[in-house]
C-alpha cells in the first residue's frame, strides 16, 4: 500500500510539473517585455537621439535585472553634441530603469 501511494504522489508531482511548463512565457510575452524595458531605458536616458546598442542582457533571478547599452549624443551645450554611451539597468522587482554614464564601456564610434 505505501508503494502505491508513492507512485500516485510521483505521478501527481510529474503532472504538476507538466502544467507549470505549459504556462511558460510565450515568445510574444518576451517580445512585449523586451519592448517595455527598451522604452523605459530610452525614456530614462539623458542622451539626445538615444538608441539601444545590441540586445538586452537578461540575468537570472539571482540578480533580477536586465541591462542594455544605449548610445546617443550629449545635449549639454559644453559637450558640443559629443557622442555618449550609457548603461541602463532595469530592476525587474521595482520595474524601474536606472541609467549611468558608460562611455568607457565601448570604444567610441
Amino acid at each position: 500500500m505505501p508503494k502505491m501511494m508513492f507512485v500516485k504522489g510521483f505521478v501527481c508531482a510529474f503532472a504538476a510539473c507538466g502544467v507549470l511548463a505549459a504556462q511558460a512565457s510565450t515568445s510574444s510575452a518576451w517580445k512585449d517585455y523586451d519592448q517595455r524595458v527598451t522604452r523605459a531605458c530610452v525614456a530614462a536616458s539623458g542622451l539626445r537621439d538615444v538608441k539601444p546598442v545590441g540586445g538586452l542582457i537578461k540575468y537570472d533571478d539571482r540578480v533580477p535585472v536586465t541591462a542594455l547599452v544605449l548610445a546617443g549624443r550629449y545635449p549639454q551645450k559644453h559637450m558640443k553634441n559629443a557622442p555618449g554611451r550609457e548603461l541602463c539597468v532595469w530592476d525587474r522587482k521595482a520595474e524601474k530603469a536606472y541609467v549611468s554614464e558608460a562611455d568607457q564601456l565601448l570604444p567610441k564610434p
